[in-house]
């Protein structure tokens, strides 16, 4: 048997239902969230450049540590300012 345990501290499983994915990113803003893994930022930063040389607008964010989840700050930016987001996950 397979035991699959969920590192965020919620009591309680909340249901959220993906998002359908845009068509194109045309017009829309996407923002780059960097969880400071080593070496994600550098990774994230070509996904930036390569999107934004296709005249897409970024957003950055960066949590102060991997170890702990976005602060609400930063999660609010998040829903607030983009339409997309690409976060850098490892291991």
């Amino acid at each position: 048997m397979t035991l699959l345990l969920d590192p965020t501290g919620e009591r309680e499983t909340v249901g959220v239902p993906r998002r359908a994915r845009p068509e194109s990113l045309a017009g829309l803003t996407v923002g780059i969230l960097d969880i400071s893994k080593v070496r994600g930022d550098v990774f994230l930063e070509q996904v930036a450049t390569l999107l934004e040389e296709r005249d897409i607008n970024v957003k950055r964010y960066c949590k102060p540590t991997a170890g702990r989840t976005a602060p609400k700050d930063i999660e609010q930016a998040i829903v607030e300012e983009v339409d997309v987001l690409v976060e850098g996950l490892a291991d």
